[in-house]
């Protein structure tokens, strides 16, 4: 692990927000960027042991949004100022080429000045090469540790590390921005777990990193584990931010179900972006990745940027450098 790496991780919060505050206002000023989630699918495959929507838990409501209906919630976005669209789901199998193709196409071609991005988790190298060309051009793809063992806890033993990491050198290769994303405070992480996250960082330097603290939901194997720190996880994304000066950093969810005031500290402690939910509201309990999701509409999002002493700009928001 490298020296700065050590260094950082032994100062303050207060001085950490401080440095990342200066490198990411050095990099995009007092910009924040929207991106405008859509929730397309509940359906999973996989049975992550944090995750709401894992495949045995029999509790969660299921749903898949029509083409229709994913375009209609592009078009409100848009009217409402974004310029980034997210097509997140479970790794639902139903979502194949042949169906997410068409609709990558269509919202490329309705919106041109848009930024299409994908989190659809772990396919083949031909089908991120394929919906690419399709128009896609951003992709997030958490890897919630980047430590093998650690991994092995959080997952069941048809997943594994060496085949995300796979998964993320092929979605560089096909020409994406590339997102990562880990879980702060997960059950078994340490200090070691933390450093080689921080290393990883570096050595890959994605253009878009999710940091969020681990939440429990009741209906999962960790049920009963306590949450993740909100100290913790700033300390995370400050030190990520001077790691990687002109990286979209989002100031999650997950931070403001923690407390009220969690996405405006993530903000003054150097995220660049939020993503408000464009979901539909009838389906959007049903997208439960943790207990207590909190939902903001786009003006408190607005009033939550004032506070933290930025400004919503309305672009694309295309990574720095």
């Amino acid at each position: 692990m490298s020296h700065m790496i050590q260094k950082l991780l032994n100062c303050n919060l207060e001085e950490l927000s401080g440095q990342a505050r200066a490198v990411r206002e050095q990099a995009f000023g007092k910009a924040v960027f929207l991106r405008g989630l859509v929730e397309i699918s509940s359906y999973c495959r996989n049975n992550c042991y944090y995750c709401g929507l894992r495949r045995s838990n029999s509790k969660a409501g299921r749903y898949r949004l029509s083409q229709e209906e994913i375009l209609a919630c592009c078009e409100q976005g848009y009217a409402a100022g974004l310029r980034t669209f997210v097509l997140q789901s479970g790794e639902d199998s139903h979502l194949n080429d042949e169906r997410m193709i068409p609709i990558v196409q269509e919202i490329r071609k309705r919106w041109p000045d848009c930024a299409i991005t994908l989190s659809l988790g772990e396919r083949s190298r031909e089908s991120y090469q394929a919906l690419f060309e399709a128009g896609a051009e951003r992709y997030l793809l958490r890897h919630e540790t980047a430590n093998a063992a650690h991994y092995a806890k959080l997952h069941p033993l048809e997943l594994d590390l060496q085949n995300r990491m796979r998964c993320l050198h092929n979605l560089r290769e096909a020409g994406y921005q590339v997102g990562v994303g880990f879980l702060v405070g997960s059950p078994g992480q340490t200090q070691e777990h933390l450093q080689e996250e921080l290393a990883f960082l570096q050595k890959f330097k994605p253009e878009m990193v999710g940091i969020g603290p681990f939440l429990p939901h009741k209906d999962t194997p960790f049920a009963n584990e306590p949450p993740g720190s909100l100290e913790l996880t700033l300390r995370l994304l400050a030190i990520t931010r001077i790691l990687l000066p002109g990286a979209n950093i989002p100031s999650t969810t997950a931070l403001g179900t923690l407390h009220s005031a969690g996405r405006e500290w993530g903000l003054r402690a150097g995220a660049n972006v939020l993503m408000p939910n464009l979901t539909p509201a009838a389906v959007r309990e049903h997208y439960r990745l943790y207990d207590g999701k909190v939902v903001e509409g786009l003006q408190s999002l607005r009033e939550s940027v004032a506070r933290a002493g930025y400004e919503i700009i309305v672009g694309r928001g295309d990574p720095h450098g």
